[in-house]
């Protein structure tokens, strides 16, 4: 999990930007860890020649924040330079990129020594299609109308049989579900440590930083995406983020604090509780309004949520209850994994403290009732 800090840094570096179809909030948080190693871009458009396509990623680091933050500053500059994307190929312009920035960092002094890394979750809007981009373990899902909840990418694991055959057949090798018994995670931008055999392309080496990319076409029944580094997804599962996130939007609450509220609901109220809520936290909240006023979304999320199924392009799936949001929200997954066994302790935890401060204040309310009464 790595140091804490004996209080968590709870105040939120908060962004809103606004056009005639987009209504985005951004915040980040560095919670209890002793340094914010996240980095994020948000960009409704790439400059006046490329007005119609949007740009928004989040970066997060670990063993430094220098890799993430180099990623926020340049990633989409290249992005556009890219000869594919002149030629309209957005998905190869968004793969060549990323791999070309994470060869440029090898050479440049400011970075090519560092040990640290990051993911990279990308969310690109151009010509009524959306492209997401992962390499790593942050994570963006979609909700379309109705409720239906769209998972965007698949978390790139050591334990994948995938991504465990690359890793062997480079030479590595697993021990604790840790690439060498060190990365928890199996592709990243940075980690140069891990991409240093000269035989191999940089696809086949233990660590790569090839994205995985999801293709959607946007039609008015989209509502909102959500981008978020996996201190929100340790905490809560795809379909209670769509839940949380819409019925604020259905009661008109601005993006940008949705975003501050996803985060404190994820934070820990202590560090006893195995890493999770105890991570540098970065959410960003793309909403789609198709030309209409944000309210007018608002009435959208309003309808009742309904169960859907959504299958991944390699032919994995994800299946989402959507229900109305309580605090009592059920965790979907594997009852039998340890990760939803630390899930549901979690939970019970934060419901007992939040169970406990209510009694309180309602101890105080009619404590103070008493007293009215006696005077």
């Amino acid at each position: 999990m790595g140091q804490t800090l004996s209080e968590p840094v709870t105040c939120k570096a908060t962004t809103r930007h606004q056009n005639e179809f987009l209504c985005v909030g951004t915040s980040s948080m560095q919670g209890w860890r002793l340094n914010m190693e996240d980095a994020h871009t948000a960009k409704l458009n790439l400059g006046p020649e490329n007005s119609e396509c949007s740009f928004f990623a989040v970066f997060d680091g670990h063993g430094g924040s220098a890799i993430a933050k180099y990623c926020g500053s340049e990633l989409h500059k290249r992005f556009v330079q890219r000869p594919e994307y002149q030629k309209g190929d957005i998905v190869d312009a968004l793969k060549q990129s990323i791999l070309s920035l994470d060869i440029e960092m090898l050479s440049d002094p400011n970075v090519k020594d560092e040990i640290a890394g990051s993911t990279a979750i990308i969310a690109v809007l151009k010509d009524n299609f959306l492209y997401v981009g992962n390499v790593g373990d942050s994570r963006a899902v979609a909700c379309w109308s109705g409720g239906r909840v769209d998972v965007l990418s698949e978390d790139h694991k050591p334990c994948n049989e995938l991504e465990s055959k690359r890793i062997y057949a480079a030479g590595g090798w697993l021990e604790a579900n840790r690439v060498n018994g060190n990365l928890a995670l199996s592709r990243a931008l940075g980690d140069f440590v891990f991409k240093r055999n000269d035989k191999l392309p940089p696809e086949d080496q233990i660590v790569t930083a090839v994205p995985d990319i999801e293709t959607r076409k946007i039609t008015d029944e989209l509502e909102f995406i959500v981008l978020a580094c996996d201190g929100i997804w340790d905490v809560m599962s795809n379909s209670e983020v769509v839940n949380f996130v819409r019925s604020r939007i259905a009661e008109r609450m601005d993006p940008a604090t949705i975003c501050e509220e996803l985060m404190t609901r994820c934070l820990a109220p202590d560090c006893q509780m195995g890493g999770l809520g105890a991570d540098n936290m970065t959410v960003i909240l793309v909403c789609n309004l198709n030309g209409q006023p944000y309210e007018k979304l608002a009435e959208r999320c309003s309808t009742t949520h309904t169960v859907r199924s959504r299958s991944y392009s390699n032919g994995s799936s994800d299946s989402s209850c959507s229900t109305s949001c309580s605090s009592a929200e059920a965790i979907s997954g594997d009852e039998d994994s340890p990760k939803f066994q630390k899930k549901a302790a979690t939970n019970q935890v934060v419901n007992l403290i939040n169970e406990q401060l209510n009694n309180e204040v309602k101890n105080v309310t009619e404590s103070n009732g008493e007293h009215n009464d006696t005077n």
